[in-house]
């Protein structure tokens, strides 16, 4: 792997790390309830789904599983429901609730695993490890190390993106310290989110 091609993955790479996606938007309102620190915690549970999944596609089996219509089917079907649920959940939150962990909130273990079966219910992702990355792997060359570095050059992406998507929703905290704010902003994430719960529903594979 030359160094041209990691410099070309790097930008490419992030813009797709911080699109503004479920797990972003999931992100940006944990840090917005929870804070800052809660949230990047939880975003553990999604780079553990991620490093599965880099795994596959190292060894070949995701490219298995994405030509297997059946299993892509399911695995979008349970993505989209789940994506709706969580648009649910937020859209009926308590707005009056200000999300401390000590008054009844959600634990890290739990925002973590909210995290990791976004991540891991989501086709798209699957694709990006199946698509965009071996576009960057030379097949002459040690296959696996080049996975290794590239899917660790992604965490360590994604990782910003999560901290980014935290701060943001960490600011906004403040901006809607009001409770019929907080239940816009509430809303507005449940109608993003269930907008690519429906939109992931009824995508046609290509």
């Amino acid at each position: 792997m030359t160094l041209m091609t990691i410099l070309l993955f790097i930008p490419a790479c992030f813009a797709l790390n911080m699109a503004p996606g479920p797990n972003n938007l999931l992100s940006m309102a944990n840090a917005k309830r929870y804070g800052i620190k809660a949230a990047c915690y939880a975003g553990i549970g999604r780079l553990v789904a991620f490093v599965g999944m880099i795994t596959l596609a190292a060894t070949g089996l995701a490219t298995v599983l994405y030509t297997s219509e059946k299993l892509f089917f399911v695995i979008k079907i349970v993505g989209g429901l789940y994506l709706l649920w969580l648009a649910f959940q937020l859209w009926t939150a308590d707005p009056t609730d200000g999300g401390d962990e000590a008054q009844g909130g959600k634990s890290l273990f739990q925002l973590a695993r909210q995290e990791f079966f976004l991540a891991a219910g989501n086709p798209k992702a699957i694709l990006i490890f199946t698509a965009f990355l071996p576009q960057f792997v030379d097949p002459a060359g040690s296959v696996g190390l080049q996975f290794l570095m590239l899917g660790g050059l992604f965490l360590t992406l994604e990782w910003v993106a999560i901290a980014g998507y935290a701060f943001f929703g960490k600011a906004l905290r403040h901006w809607f310290s009001r409770p019929s704010l907080r239940r816009l902003f509430n809303r507005l994430c449940a109608g993003l989110l269930g907008s690519a719960g429906v939109g992931l529903l009824l995508a046609r594979r290509e």
